[in-house]
């Protein structure tokens, strides 16, 4: 990071088409480096506390999400290949539903980094995008090694809800040496299915097959992709998943515990996923345990878990900040070199005070 002579370091603003351009064609590359990141994780290198939700009794719709974390287990000098050095930071990421009839996005986000020897913050980037990356990248990273280690090959991709996330999610999936013979696509809303079959799904030149149902998508499906926005299970039959495909539950609470307790369970972070109701969490509520849980990415990133192609897996990323934090650190890099990063002069106020008082 640019430091200032004698000083904290320069603090810059990216601004979001900065950071779109340092996203753009790099999808490999940052599958890599999230996967380095579980690794960090895995080892211990990292501090990831419970996100905190701030709500409103006046909006109960709405929720502002604040992610701390730290990358490099507090050693300003360490260096991990693409998961990028030390760096601590915070995401703060709101979810206003309402914003959809202002003609805006419903998500907003920014990522501040803060440098892990003086505290510092060092830069401020747009986020919403850095946010849907990280959880579209966590999602293939663990798609490639869990079928790599089932040694399969799946050929029918389902998405079971088909907004936003659904099109970062396919742009990341497709980065995988997958040979795709179908998609297959459910959203109760058919416009957003539609739209997503189009403009999304199109250009591959594979058939794509809209679904009435959810349980006609997944029952033709190797590979389903849960990315709704529903907030109670609503998929309950186990016999649906019979085939034993692969399901990336990312929106966390499609899965009825029926689904969850017949299936392998293999989650990002134990602590984090089993929370705020999540398909999981109920699972824990009504077992009274955590026996159903069978291991974590990081596991199977070291062999520790050997994931089986005779039973349904189920991948359950609650979503880490310090992935958030790799992901970000590489971004503000690339938009340092390439002169997109907005440097704000004078940021930091009265620091001659302490140097004239002989203040270390």
């Amino acid at each position: 990071m640019p430091e200032q002579q004698g000083g904290p370091p320069q603090f810059a603003v990216v601004p979001g088409a900065a950071v779109q351009r340092c996203l753009a064609g790099n999808r490999s590359e940052i599958i890599d480096l999230v996967e380095a990141a579980y690794r960090r994780h895995g080892r211990g290198e990292t501090v990831n506390p419970p996100s905190y939700f701030l709500r409103f009794p006046d909006r109960p719709t709405a929720r502002i999400i604040a992610l701390p974390a730290s990358v490099g287990a507090g050693d300003p000098e360490a260096a991990d290949g693409v998961a990028g050095g030390a760096v601590d930071g915070i995401k703060w990421i709101s979810s206003f539903p309402t914003n959809l009839e202002r003609g805006i996005p419903r998500a907003s986000a920014v990522l501040l980094l803060n440098d892990p020897a003086t505290g510092y913050p060092y830069a401020c980037l747009e986020a919403s995008v850095i946010s849907a990356v990280r959880t579209a990248a966590s999602a293939a990273a663990a798609a490639r090694r869990i079928t790599a280690a089932r040694g399969g090959q799946p050929r029918r991709v389902g998405f079971l809800g088909s907004g936003l996330i659904a099109r970062f999610l396919h742009e990341y999936l497709a980065e995988l040496d997958w040979e795709i013979e179908e998609y297959h696509v459910h959203d109760l809303d058919e416009t957003c299915a539609e739209s997503f079959t189009r403009q999304v799904l199109g250009p591959t030149g594979r058939p794509v097959r809209l679904h009435g149902t959810a349980e006609g998508l997944v029952r033709a499906s190797d590979v389903v992709v849960c990315a709704t926005t529903a907030a109670t299970p609503h998929v309950t039959d186990p016999d649906w998943f019979s085939h034993h495909p692969l399901v990336l539950h990312v929106s966390l609470r499609d899965l009825g515990t029926d689904v969850i307790l017949d299936s392998v369970n293999i989650v990002d972070d134990v602590d984090h996923v089993l929370k705020a109701d999540t398909s999981v969490h109920l699972a824990e509520q009504r077992t009274g345990g955590r026996d159903f849980l069978h291991g974590t990415f990081h596991d199977v990133l070291t062999g520790t878990l050997a994931v089986p192609a005779d039973r349904t897996v189920v991948f359950s990323p609650f979503g880490l900040g310090v992935l958030d934090l790799a992901v970000g650190a590489h971004v503000h890099r690339a938009a340092v070199a390439a002169g997109d990063a907005v440097p704000i002069g004078g940021f930091f106020n009265e620091l001659d005070r302490h140097r004239s008082a002989g203040v270390s």
